[in-house]
């Protein structure tokens, strides 16, 4: 090994180097906006060795020629760097404000005939996008039903297809049954044994799609609430700002948008929003 050879990372189970670092990261950058800055090169391989090892190959500069040359495998490395932490109610006073401003509006449009559609852009397992059906059908099982029986419906979208396959089944830990408000709580869900399970009515409500957030967009019309939170995090200055401009657009007039705890509103869309809560912000109606 020559001076000018990248030298592998010692004490590990495969040979890693920085180089193969940096070719995940710039990999990972292109194809889903996330940056991994130099901290991370023992959370790459941590996340990663795992699949090396599951093909049996020798190293991870052979793992990513495999990357390189097999979509499939590339999405399942992707979706390996991809964190997933969420909890039903997470930053609750979303919900706070939700229930408090957005659902008697939502539900006055339902009553009137219309439609309501509302979009968990990082949808993860599914305690996200159910924790908003729940703060919108409210802690009346028969109020609820009316409700769910309008035109309303919720998107959720993650890059990961494994998370979106536990969400779709809506079956948690019991343990995560303290997180949910206790009236909602004995509304929407049942725990039977170490299982928590909810309610049929709020699966019904909820379609989960895989999508990229960087790629094109299939949703054709426009959503009253969008939740996109602590995603931008992970992301660079100006991938942050052309998400939250997409995101602008997606939104009908005076609709809501909610964003992570630690996570700002820039660029052009700042201009088009007003905030009227902690990191929630409002589409002028015009």
């Amino acid at each position: 090994m020559n001076d000018m050879t990248p030298r592998p990372f010692d004490g590990r189970e495969y040979p890693y180097t920085p180089r193969d670092f940096a070719a995940v990261s710039a990999m990972v950058h292109a194809h889903s906006g996330i940056c991994l800055p130099q901290t991370k090169t023992m959370l790459v391989y941590s996340r990663l060795v795992k699949l090396v090892r599951e093909r049996g190959l020798r190293d991870f500069a052979t793992y990513i020629d495999l990357i390189r040359r097999d979509p499939a495998e590339r999405q399942r490395a992707i979706e390996a760097m991809t964190t997933n932490h969420t909890k039903f109610f997470r930053e609750d006073h979303h919900f706070h404000q939700f229930e408090r401003e957005v659902r008697p509006l939502l539900i006055d449009r339902l009553d009137a005939g219309g439609r309501v559609r509302m979009w968990c852009a990082a949808a993860s397992t599914g305690e996200e996008p159910y924790s908003l059906a729940m703060s919108l059908l409210g802690v009346d099982r028969a109020e609820g039903r009316v409700i769910a029986g309008g035109d309303v419906a919720i998107l959720g979208t993650d890059l990961s297809g494994a998370v979106l396959d536990v969400a779709r089944r809506g079956l948690y830990p019991a343990a995560l049954a303290q997180d949910i408000p206790d009236d909602l709580r004995r509304t929407w869900t049942r725990v039977s044994g170490g299982t928590m399970a909810v309610a049929p009515m709020l699966r019904d409500m909820v379609r989960y799609r895989r999508l990229n957030l960087l790629n094109a967009w299939p949703m054709r019309g426009r959503f009253d609430v969008i939740f996109c939170r602590n995603v931008m995090i992970y992301f660079d200055e100006p991938t942050r700002e052309r998400l939250v401009a997409r995101l602008v657009d997606q939104l009908a007039p005076g609709g809501y948008l909610y964003i992570g705890h630690s996570e700002r509103i820039g660029g052009e869309a700042a201009r088009r929003l007003r905030a009227i809560g902690q990191t929630v912000y409002r589409k002028d109606a015009a």
